[in-house]
């Protein structure tokens, strides 16, 4: 199969149907957030996914906005959860309470059963707690008291994190780094853009944003399922590897980026490719996502922090380096 066949006719009608969805979707979102078209796009890629989000920036920058904008165009079920230094995991995963009518212990399920959990500024919440997210994060399911419950379908964590310099957070630890997609930044937005946001507020004369429904729980996961259909050449696959492989081996590095994340490339440009409306990735679908999905999952060594070393350097420096396919 070539390039140019990609899946075949179904697939390509499957792929234009999400690429129009997405899109949509996109439109309705930056009706909100002003000037970050590029950030919309990757947490669209990242919903396609079906992979979990992690936002770092200083506070004020739309984080919280970006991925309660989100959850409102999706139409999904969607929690809030403000992370503190008080939060058990019991808070959020919930627990088994007796009911005095049936002589029973029931489930009192927490905010972690959602489709959209916005879990802000979760470098707030003790490693613990943190910790209580991994398996819904990955699994999508969550056992309390021994006993495993699924998580509605799409499940989708959207996290917010201030930067780790400030006072009262946590470093979030490496095996839940590794189970965030995509690592992103917001980022100030220029004069132009700041300036737009004031007259749209003025135009709006309220606080609150109406955003319109463009999907819901059962067209995501109808969209995620199409992804299976755009093809990935095996040139594709061998460049996926060759870039994680890379992070292996450089000196700098203490821990390389895992499997996981040859996966999370994996998949992300399949979404990417979609959302362009084609059934077959290119190597700039691996490119646009690389940087956000793998330097997040480096372990640096403590000589290379202290020169300023950052996982992002390094990955563009491996893209860089790492010869691109040309595919037929």
């Amino acid at each position: 199969m070539t390039m140019a066949q990609g899946g075949g006719a179904n697939a390509k009608e499957l792929i234009r149907s999400v690429s129009g969805h997405s899109n949509n979707l996109m439109s309705e979102v930056a009706k909100v957030i002003i000037g970050k078209p590029e950030n919309i796009k990757k947490v669209t890629i990242g919903i396609l996914s079906n992979g979990n989000i992690l936002i770092e920036d200083n506070p004020g920058l739309a984080k919280t906005l970006m991925a309660n904008t989100f959850a409102k165009a999706l139409g999904c079920k969607f929690k809030r959860v403000q992370f503190t230094p008080d939060l058990l995991p019991a808070d959020i995963m919930g627990t088994y309470m007796y009911d005095q009518k049936s002589g029973e212990f029931k489930p009192r399920f927490g905010p972690l059963f959602t489709n959209v959990l916005l879990a802000d500024e979760i470098n707030r919440a003790p490693p613990k707690t943190q910790a209580a997210l991994l398996e819904a994060m990955e699994e999508k399911q969550v056992t309390i008291e021994g006993i495993t419950h699924k998580l509605p379908a799409p499940f989708i964590t959207m996290a917010t994190q201030n930067p780790i310099e400030q006072e009262g957070t946590y470093p979030l630890p490496e095996a839940q780094m590794d189970r965030f997609l995509m690592k992103m930044q917001m980022g100030y937005p220029s004069r132009e853009e700041e300036k737009a946001i004031l007259q749209r507020r003025k135009l709006r004369a309220k606080d609150d944003y109406d955003v319109e429904q463009i999907v819901g729980p059962r067209k995501v996961v109808a969209m995620q399922k199409a992804l299976e259909t755009v093809h990935v050449d095996p040139a594709i696959l061998s460049y996926i590897v060759e870039l994680v492989q890379r992070t292996r081996s450089d000196p700098r590095i203490d821990a390389g980026a895992s499997p996981r994340a040859s996966q999370s490339l994996f998949k992300a440009a399949r979404s990417s490719a979609a959302i362009d409306g084609r059934d077959y990735v290119i190597p700039d679908d691996v490119k646009s996502v690389a940087v956000d999905i793998v330097s997040h999952r480096i372990v640096l060594k403590p000589e290379s922090k202290i020169r300023g070393v950052t996982g992002k350097r390094i990955v563009n420096k491996i893209l860089s380096e790492v010869v691109v396919p040309v595919i037929q």
